[in-house]
């Protein structure tokens, strides 16, 4: 390996690494707070905002910018089904800047994390997606969460999937169950650049650069019913890839990320 790459190579890591312990710092730093939102539930109303410090603290102490893009302008406060495209854990992280009081639905395994996992059983909502029973009964919390005013943040596709990023895996019946059922809007959410930010390779090798998370427009569902739920999903799948393939005009950008480090321009 030519000196520079490997130069480049043991930089990032050491960025990497400072970057991975800013997550656990944060984290630490707002345990005692998550401590009270779960000892008292009427605090939970605030979630949202130790979401946003804990991505605040994170990505900006990372140098990772955020830049939220709104089609139609800025979000109203009424429960939603966020449905985004998941390539990349960092994925979680950005959604924290959205200004909605949500809670997650993610995979069962991350609530086995010490401290973390427990956080996140108590306040978010754990799927174990190869079980049928347990996807029913995250289904019916989701609901409740809904009932109690929170909105959701679904990732469709169910998990990092897709293994042609940024081509998105088929997206799973769930977040449209619930928006139907409930008759509240699915709002897509498009994040164009985070495979490339920091890839799901396992490596946790960050590649520094400005991460966009683009907001469309909210779909309602009044009046829709169960038999409207294919036409939902596809509509939904539709807008996210299509932004998905305004943003990434280049091809083979990840194995090349050197030679191709800028994003490509983005048409709004």
């Amino acid at each position: 390996m030519p000196i520079e790459k490997l130069f480049i190579k043991i930089i990032r890591r050491i960025y990497s690494t400072y970057s991975l312990l800013l997550f656990g710092l944060a984290f630490f730093i707002l345990l005692p707070f998550f401590l009270l939102l779960i000892a008292f539930k009427p605090l939970r109303k605030y979630l949202h905002y130790l979401h946003w410090i804990w991505s605040a603290i994170f990505l900006g102490l990372s140098f990772l910018p955020v830049k939220l893009r709104y089609k139609s302008g800025k979000l109203r406060k009424e429960p939603s089904v966020i449905c985004a495209n998941h390539f990349s854990i960092l994925d979680i992280a950005v959604l924290g800047f959205l200004p909605l009081n949500f809670v997650f639905v993610g995979k069962s395994e991350l609530g086995k994390i010490p401290l973390f996992g427990y956080m996140f059983r108590k306040l978010h909502i754990t799927v174990n997606r190869s079980s049928l029973k347990d996807r029913y009964l995250a289904l019916q919390k989701a609901m409740k969460a809904v009932d109690e005013g929170h909105s959701l943040v679904m990732f469709p596709e169910g998990g990092v999937l897709s293994e042609e990023a940024p081509n998105m895996a088929r997206f799973k019946d769930g977040p449209f169950r619930v928006a139907i059922e409930k008759q509240i809007p699915v709002i897509p959410v498009t994040i164009p650049y985070n495979w490339l930010i920091l890839p799901d390779d396992g490596t946790y090798l960050l590649y520094p650069q400005t991460s966009y998370v683009v907001v469309h427009e909210p779909i309602e569902t009044t009046g829709m019913s169960m038999e409207d739920l294919p036409a939902l999903k596809e509509q939904v799948y539709t807008i996210i890839d299509a932004e998905l393939k305004k943003y990434n005009l280049h091809e083979n950008r990840q194995s090349n990320f050197a030679e191709n480090s800028a994003p490509g321009a983005a048409r709004l």
